[in-house]
């Protein structure tokens, strides 16, 4: 910090987010004293072509050096809202070892790197905030680490991606086929031109390592986080389910259980009353149960320029408390535990299963013979004629381990004489 009691701060990437962090730091900058006891002003900005011309950016900010920045020791805070792994992961390394605090929106580099990073920060005495990572606008990480230390949290589930949750509001809502709601999307600017990453789960999952991680107090990596998209989600399926009074949500779930923690991101069929089915269209909204606290909810903007420069924001201000009270690092990782990840094949769940057999007798009694075999038992059977010699069939399971269910799959699957087609396997919340 500078002499005269001036917060200066640099920002990497001037993308979507960071131009948005700009913007409203220009706007808060009047009342920033009122609320740190400091001033602030932004002292650069890292770009990949600094004669590129930014409208409302003083072009003055801009550099193309990150070195620049680093050995300028005037700079207090780095913001890095560049995204992916490298450079961002060096440029935060080396960042902290200089003595800066790091704010970052990064879960890319967060849920794989995060541990060592933090664990860094923790032993330079700096602030390392992700507030920004998870679920855009919506404060989660910073209740999680402060506001609910005092439980002993065992759940943590939520909807976390907003293209994922557009795409079923909109196949639920209006009867869409999947590729037609994320035609709909993409048009809309929800999807991006390579959608890979959320509609298979893979951007859910690293926000869910993230939590789980704060959660559990253990580190939880994106590798450890078992994945499954909604590609293969259908209007029949959506059709079926709401008959069953439930509704399909990409659902990131983590669990603490005495064999270790469950985490996995997959469609999910949730009870139309449970508050998570009510979350529509681009929302986020995380559900989490402490021992003490019962079950609260975060809902809000999971993403977009302004909620997650917001959340950017947040952790700027927190950490120009800290640099005034000379208490910097005070809230580390919090990774003070080594709970083992439960493989998925270990779990227990009930499952929704749809499938096209032949329409003839003893076909049901079968199917039932071999999931009896495996343990597995029914809970509810639906089957309706879809034409001359065929039929539609859906089954609701108890619960049951995976292991002993994906067994009795495997089976079906050579029973080609009775089952044509496994159309859908689609596990239910409870």
């Amino acid at each position: 910090m500078t002499e005269t009691n001036k917060v200066r701060i640099a920002i990497l990437g001037l993308g979507t987010v960071g131009g948005g962090v700009y913007q409203l730091f220009q706007a808060q900058a009047d009342t920033l004293m009122a609320k740190t006891g400091l001033d602030a002003e932004i002292a650069a900005i890292l770009v990949r072509d600094a004669n590129k011309p930014r409208e409302g950016i003083d072009p003055s900010l801009l550099t193309e050096s990150f070195e620049d920045i680093l050995h300028d020791e005037t700079i207090d805070i780095i913001v890095e809202v560049m995204g992916g792994i490298e450079p961002a992961r060096t440029y935060i390394t080396e960042a902290l070892k200089a003595g800066k605090n790091v704010v970052t929106a990064n879960k890319d580099l967060m849920a794989a790197h995060g541990g060592e990073l933090l664990d860094l920060a923790q032993e330079v005495g700096r602030d390392l905030l992700f507030e920004a990572s998870v679920a855009g606008g919506i404060p989660i990480i910073r209740p999680m680490k402060q506001c609910l230390a005092g439980n002993r949290i065992t759940e943590v589930m939520g909807i976390v991606n907003g293209t994922t949750n557009y795409i079923l509001t909109k196949m639920d809502e209006e009867g869409m086929e999947f590729s037609d709601a994320l035609a709909k999307a993409t048009e809309l600017g929800y999807a991006e031109a390579d959608p890979t990453a959320d509609i298979e789960g893979y951007d859910a999952g690293r926000k869910l390592a993230i939590l789980a991680s704060i959660a559990f107090h253990s580190r939880v990596t994106f590798s450890d986080v078992h994945t499954e998209g909604i590609s293969r989600i259908t209007a029949a399926d959506i059709r079926y389910v709401r008959d069953m009074g439930c509704i399909i949500k990409l659902v990131a779930t983590a669990r603490e259980t005495e064999k270790g923690i469950e985490a996995s991101v997959q469609p999910m069929l949730l009870p139309v009353h449970h508050p998570l089915a009510s979350v529509k269209d681009v929302f986020n909204a995380v559900f989490v149960h402490g021992d003490a606290v019962g079950d609260t909810m975060f809902y809000g903007r999971g993403a977009g320029r302004f909620p997650t420069a917001s959340a950017c924001m947040g952790d700027i201000i927190d950490v120009m408390r800290n640099i005034r009270f000379y208490c910097t690092g005070r809230i580390g990782c919090g990774c003070y535990r080594h709970v083992p990840i439960q493989p998925m094949e270990e779990t227990i769940q009930r499952y929704f299963l749809r499938m096209q057999v032949v329409d003839r007798p003893g076909v049901l009694a079968s199917i039932a013979s071999v999931m009896g075999k495996y343990g597995v038992s029914i809970k509810q059977v639906v089957q309706k004629p879809t034409e001359e010699g065929r039929a539609e069939l859906v089954l609701i399971t108890d619960q049951v381990q995976e292991k002993d269910f994906l067994k009795a799959l495997e089976k079906f699957r050579s029973m080609t004489n009775m089952i044509q087609e496994i159309s859908s396997v689609i596990r239910v919340y409870e």
